[in-house]
């Protein structure tokens, strides 16, 4: 935990600096993740242990150019930099560079010095110097920079030690500023100290170029004395800037050394072939295709052993717990509510693997450039991509992540049409759908049919996504510029250990915020279940003996004929046959009408559901979820509930439903309105209800 006992250490940098692999490298698992407090910018707090015995809370800032702000992401940074009060205002900060970039990077070093933290500067990536012909005189950038600097391979571990001596030592780094920015304007800056001499002159100018407050000066206060026109302050700062960068160019010159004739570069030969307007776009669905080839090919052994293991731990419970109420609880809803999610893990971990691999690589920066041509036709920019695709994970930080769209109606047609991509959520639905109705067989030897129908799936809600986004543009009467600028980072093999860490946490936050979720419905979804009103549940071994004398039943038929006559006639009964003749169009009895209701919280709770009410209904437990599923039938028409046509048309609801509370909620705060995440709702269930309803009706 953050204690203030601890050094407390900021990790600063750009974008694809390596800052998240030096946060590893420092941290390890011991990391935490949450949001800064009234907003919903996540923040990564990590602890690592220093030489001597001391500790430090490790602070991973959200990745910024400079401490001139266009973003939240961006603001955050500066004002915990400006507020000594905050609990996390660092004792040293550590602004990571890369040794490909350092001109550019080095802007945001001075003026973080300027602010008079200790810093030291982390010159990453050096197991590249000797493959692109770099040499650094780390003296004389010291000298001249008027700090310490580690030159690290976050990569392969190469200066960390030496880095956490600068940490521990961090009271002996100079705090001079490496320019003097108040050069720009004398008099002004004269003026503004001479108004506040007790605060630090680069501090009032953040205050004042920057929506920004810090201490107890506000930023009217400061303003009304130093007013200058939007016009003036924009000149002022680039006139900052090109100073800042006459001082890196002149340090550079002789710190840094760059012999092109020993450089052995291949990005440019891969970016040909990656970015191609045709080639670019193949590769690009050739490793989709990949992708959900491998989760479906990959995940079938654990998923068949967590799916068996908590079969029999159900009966397991049920056969040596005393017998009672808490034991049905416990057996019947939930050891099958919580194994019916934990049965994906090893899908949902391949997933967000694989995910981190595209984004370690590089490669993913490739695709936002190669999607910018085609969003660019349909009302939204290349950055709108980030969204989408972060969207496979989950639409919650998804919609977060468009507060880096600068253009208010490409940030809310984002924002609105993000839902529609396939997240994490829906892959249980989608997985256990598929593998009861779609056949595991292969076409031309290798092409899984149920990899394939996964990828449809994924590729519909994305292009479902784009086709609203264009009807959006059309309808919106928002006007606005905007400009497309993306970085392309090196090529470079993706590191273990980021991956590792990213799936684990990933994986484990997924689990822990719908394994709540699901704990507390699956006991609600028990009672409903387990008891019920009138004489059709209280008397049911009654009416199954009056309904069978003529044919008797053997016992375990008995005991599953006396269990689903309960559960028809339980709360839960009552509600399911109440809502299925709106459902059963679709093709859905009265269990997946509960299923879906339930599922309003979070779409992976669908399975959950039916595997709670199933081990009610007298399955026995052995069986596995799958296999109950599969065994389902229709008492009116003698055919299996999950067949083709029925299978499909779950499969296009779940693509196109608003089946997720918390997205609406994160909507609603982010467009500051209810009007928004209402029209999300309506629409998105609507046509999800008619397209699963054209579907079912088709294909019967």
């Amino acid at each position: 935990m953050v204690s203030k006992q601890n050094i407390n250490v900021a990790l600063i940098g750009n974008p694809n600096v390596g800052k998240t692999s030096v946060f590893n490298q420092l941290t390890g698992l011991n990391q935490q993740v949450g949001n800064y407090p009234g907003i919903t910018v996540e923040k990564k707090i990590g602890f690592c242990k220093l030489p001597n015995n001391i500790k430090a809370n490790i602070l991973d800032l959200p990745g910024t150019y400079s401490l001139n702000a266009s973003s939240i992401d961006e603001n955050v940074v500066i004002e915990l930099l400006l507020n000594k009060n905050d609990k996390l205002y660092p004792d040293v900060a550590l602004v990571v560079t890369d040794v490909e970039n350092l001109k550019r990077n080095l802007l945001l070093f001075t003026q973080i010095k300027d602010l008079e933290i200790p810093t030291i500067l982390v010159i990453n990536m050096a197991d590249r110097m000797k493959f692109k012909g770099i040499s650094l005189d780390i003296p004389y950038l010291e000298e001249h920079l008027k700090t310490k600097i580690a030159l690290i391979s976050s990569r392969k571990g190469y200066g960390i030690d030496e880095l956490k001596n600068l940490i521990v030592s961090y009271r002996t780094i100079s705090t001079e500023p490496c320019l003097n920015a108040s050069s720009i304007d004398p008099d002004y800056f004269n003026n503004l100290r001479k108004a506040f001499p007790n605060q630090l002159l680069y501090k009032l100018w953040l205050v004042i170029t920057q929506d920004v407050n810090f201490l107890n000066l506000e930023r009217n206060e400061i303003r009304s004395s130093f007013t200058k026109s939007h016009s003036d302050l924009k000149r002022l700062q680039q006139k900052e800037t090109i100073k800042r960068y006459q001082f890196i160019n002149d340090v550079l010159k002789v710190g840094l050394k760059i012999d092109s004739s020993v450089a052995r570069d291949y990005r440019s030969r891969l970016d040909r072939v990656l970015t191609h307007k045709i080639w670019g776009y193949v590769i690009f669905f050739l490793i989709l295709f990949v992708i959900f080839q491998s989760i479906f090919e990959w995940s079938k052994i654990p998923m068949d052993f967590i799916d068996a293991s908590f079969a029999s731990l159900s009966t397991l419970a049920a056969e040596e717990l005393p017998a009672g109420v808490l034991t049905n609880l416990i057996s019947q809803g939930i050891i099958p509510g919580i194994g019916g999610i934990l049965i994906f893990i090893p899908q949902i971990a391949f997933l967000f693997m694989f995910i981190s691999i595209l984004e370690e690589s590089g490669y993913m920066s490739r695709v936002v450039f190669l999607m910018d041509k085609i969003m660019r036709k349909f009302g939204l920019s290349g950055k709108s991509v980030v969204p989408l695709i972060s969207g496979t994970a989950c639409a919650i930080p998804a919609i977060m992540a468009t507060r880096n769209i600068e253009n208010w109606k490409e940030r809310l047609i984002t924002i609105l049409v993000t839902p529609f991509t396939t997240c994490s959520a829906r892959l249980p639905v989608y997985a256990i759908i598929i593998a009861l109705v779609i056949p595991d067989n292969r076409v031309f030897g290798f092409l899984n049919m149920q990899g394939m129908t996964l990828m449809l799936l994924y590729l519909l809600g994305f292009g479902m996504a784009i086709f609203s986004a264009y009807i959006l543009n059309k309808i919106l009467k928002i006007k606005g510029k905007t400009y497309f600028v993306v970085e392309m980072p090196n090529y470079k093999l993706p590191l273990f250990k980021n991956v590792g860490i990213n799936v684990i946490e990933k994986t484990k936050a997924f689990i822990y915020g719908a394994g709540k979720i699901i704990l507390a419905i699956s006991i609600v979804l028990w009672f409903l279940a387990s008891y019920g009103p009138g004489e059709k549940f209280n008397n049911a071994e009654k009416i199954v003996i009056e309904n069978t004398k003529q044919n008797p039943l053997q016992e375990d038929e008995f005991e599953n004929a006396v269990a689903s006559q309960k559960l028809e006639n339980s709360y839960i009964g009552i509600m399911g046959k109440a809502i299925e003749p709106a459902i059963s169009p679709l093709g859905y009895d009265w269990k997946i009408g509960i299923a879906i209701i339930s599922s309003f919280a979070a779409r992976e709770v669908f399975v959950g559901t039916l595997a709670t009410i199933y081990s009610v209904g007298g399955s026995d437990n052995e069986v596995t979820i799958k296999n109950k599923m599969a065994a389902e039938i229709n008492p009116v028409t003698g055919e299996k509930i999950f067949n083709f046509a029925s299978g499909i048309s779950l499969l296009l609801f779940y693509a196109f439903a608003m089946q997720c509370a918390s997205t609406l909620a994160v909507t609603k705060k982010e467009t500051n309105s209810w009007k928004w995440p209402a029209g999300q709702l309506i629409f998105m269930s609507g046509f999800a209800y008619v397209v699963a309803l054209l579907a079912y009706q088709i294909l019967k």
